[in-house]
């Protein structure tokens, strides 16, 4: 039986439980982005390359179903930029399309899709241009989330721009552990940090009201 101090202990009426992942650490295959690149290079200090991972791509369902059969009411997923831009500015229409079929989904089970758009990993081409160092990166990132905003549409409950933007700077330019894996330079560390602002305050310029939460127009 609870105790006076836990039976207080209670989360609001109108608080949401949730789970979250990011694409290139469950969906398997995410060959065309920087950190594959990364994990298979042996001085990366990674212990194994990320392969099939949990296969979530094709078992996205399966997922779902576990979100809701634990009763939590949020699922926050990301899309492989990767995999909807595999080339500078060809976007693929099926990837979309399978990220609106998860979106859809978790409405059907009465949750509330969270879609984060920029979960750590770039699409190779355009850390080949030197990744959120290229003056152009935050409009490429800006259009991609435009574009695939602009395809979700009202089935996004709510929207993420980007998973904590200084882990980019502090374990890509100082720690070294994350790509491109550079160590102490403080000064690209912080200029990143600076370019991180564009292409958050870019894309969310372009939010209106929708079904649940925000849409892209």
């Amino acid at each position: 039986m609870a105790t006076g101090a836990e039976a207080g202990q209670r989360f609001p009426a109108n608080f949401i439980g949730g789970v979250a992942t990011a694409a290139h650490q469950i969906e398997g295959g995410n060959f065309n982005n920087d950190w594959w690149v990364w994990e298979h290079d042996p001085a990366s200090g990674c212990a194994e390359p990320s392969g099939d991972a949990c296969d979530s791509y094709h078992r996205w369902d399966q997922d779902v179903d576990l979100v809701a059969r634990m009763g939590l009411g949020a699922y926050r997923f990301s899309l492989e930029w990767s995999r909807i831009e595999p080339a500078p500015g060809e976007f693929s229409i099926a990837a979309l399309a399978h990220y609106r079929r998860v979106c859809e989904a978790c409405w059907e089970r009465e949750i509330e899709p969270v879609v984060t758009f920029h979960h750590y990993t770039l699409p190779r081409w355009l850390a080949d241009r030197g990744g959120w160092e290229w003056a152009d990166a935050p409009e490429r990132f800006a259009r991609f989330v435009t574009r695939a905003g602009a395809y979700l549409g009202e089935v996004i409950g709510r929207a993420c721009t980007i998973n904590e933007p200084n882990v980019v700077g502090v374990l890509g330019y100082t720690l070294g552990e994350f790509p491109p894996g550079v160590k102490d330079d403080l000064r690209r560390h912080l200029a990143v940090n600076d370019t991180l602002v564009r292409p958050i305050v870019l894309p969310s310029t372009r939010y209106v009201p929708a079904r649940g939460g925000s849409r892209l127009a």
